[in-house]
């Protein structure tokens, strides 16, 4: 009897391990629930998806033709949306999606269009056909970026993976204190800036420079920008002292600059063969660079003769005037008021050149002088009772600047 029961007992255990076993092998084949997916106000999971970039020659007629969507109705369609989505704007190598039931009818829900990352229009197409423009949302943050040179600015952003156009924006900020191609190996430098990122993961480029130093030929040249009022909408660069970083003149005619002949008393011409007095200086560039005005100004000349080719003469007030020599295309007319900066013609090689360059001249009273032996005038000054409002607003920027620097180029 006792026999019996051991071999009941045994039976009964093994029958609950069978069961055990069996309930943990249904736990483990139970699906996970999916994780749910929202993007565009849509939660992604009960759609079907499309998602494709437009090419060439595509529209918004010919997407939905692929969808079965007969020419009458995209005409409906397009007649109900056109207050809120304009779709002649719509271009190649843009991303759009196509959202869809699940069921056997795959009926079109939305039509989603991306013109850039931080924004997108929807088309819904349920009981009512609509259109609405959304935006991402954009997080901005700022960072400090400290370094020796040892290479280009944009080769050391470009390490730092900054946008590039960030050093495009230095060089105009510096444009009247800075020679970026006389900068040495080891100079120091700093820069506090505002990125953009939509999501708050996809980088979107800067949004602002809100501080700089740059140490240019022994001394640092500090940037900081600073609005009068709340409403002004025009931001001027000044140093730690308030002093203007703009002059009245730029420095150069060219955004990048590399000087092939100087202003010289006496200079042997490689095109006539002989010593003569080279009364401007020569930069090279590339044909069709953009030549600006270095200065605000009236055009007082432009026209073609054998030796200057074709020219531009800009006369800034009574004492200045500039001129620009060899250019490929002129882009103003006599007489045309000017501003700072202004593209007025294009780098070529035409009168007596034997290459594309421009031949910058400058005048001061009449007489021929070489500007880069010049001490030209700054910009207006900042006023007295904006001073105190700035050097308040700086000093944590500079700080920052400073400790920074500090760390990051003492490890170096």
């Amino acid at each position: 009897m006792k026999f019996k029961f051991v071999i009941w007992l045994s039976a009964l255990f093994a029958a609950l391990l069978v069961s055990c076993k069996d309930e943990v092998s249904a736990k483990k084949a139970a699906p996970k629930p999916e994780k749910p997916i929202f993007d565009y106000g849509f939660k992604l999971n009960d759609y079907n998806i499309t998602r494709d970039t437009l090419k060439p020659g595509d529209n918004f007629g010919s997407i939905l033709e692929k969808e079965n969507i007969g020419t009458l109705k995209i005409h409906e369609i397009v007649e109900k949306i056109k207050d809120s989505f304009d779709i002649r704007k719509i271009r190649f190598g843009k991303t759009y999606t196509i959202l869809r039931t699940k069921d056997s009818t795959k009926k079109v829900r939305a039509l989603i269009y991306e013109p850039d990352p931080s924004e997108y229009f929807v088309v819904h197409f349920g009981d009512s056909v609509y259109a609405e423009r959304k935006k991402r949302p954009v997080t901005i943050k700022r960072r400090t970026i400290a370094a020796e040179l040892n290479g280009s600015l944009s080769e050391m952003l470009a390490k730092e993976k900054v946008n590039p156009a960030l050093a495009t924006e230095i060089s105009q900020v510096y444009a009247w204190s800075i020679d970026f191609f006389k900068l040495q190996k080891g100079d120091r430098f700093a820069i506090t800036f505002k990125e953009r990122y939509i999501n708050d993961s996809i980088y979107d480029g800067v949004a602002s420079l809100d501080a700089a130093f740059f140490e240019y030929k022994g001394k640092l040249i500090y940037a900081f920008p600073f609005k009068r009022d709340s409403l002004s909408t025009k931001v001027e660069y000044y140093d730690e002292e308030g002093k203007p970083l703009k002059n009245m003149f730029l420095k150069a005619p060219l955004k990048f600059i590399n000087i092939t002949s100087r202003f010289a008393k006496s200079r042997f011409h490689p095109v006539q063969l002989t010593w003569k007095a080279h009364k401007g200086t020569d930069y090279a560039a590339p044909h069709g660079t953009p030549i600006m005005s270095t200065a605000a100004g009236v055009v007082e000349k432009t026209g073609y003769t054998a030796g200057n080719g074709n020219f531009v003469k800009v006369r800034h007030n009574r004492t200045y005037s500039t001129q620009y020599l060899h250019m490929s295309k002129i882009l103003v007319r006599r007489g045309q008021s000017v501003s700072q900066g202004q593209i007025i013609g294009k780098v070529g090689s035409t009168g007596l050149a034997t290459g594309p360059h421009v031949c910058y001249r400058f005048w001061v009273n009449n007489v021929q002088v070489d500007p880069l032996r010049l001490r030209l005038p700054n910009a207006e000054p900042m006023d007295k009772k904006y001073r105190e409002r700035f050097l308040k607003t700086i000093a944590p920027l500079k700080r920052e600047l400073d400790s920074v620097a500090k760390v990051k180029i003492a490890t170096r």
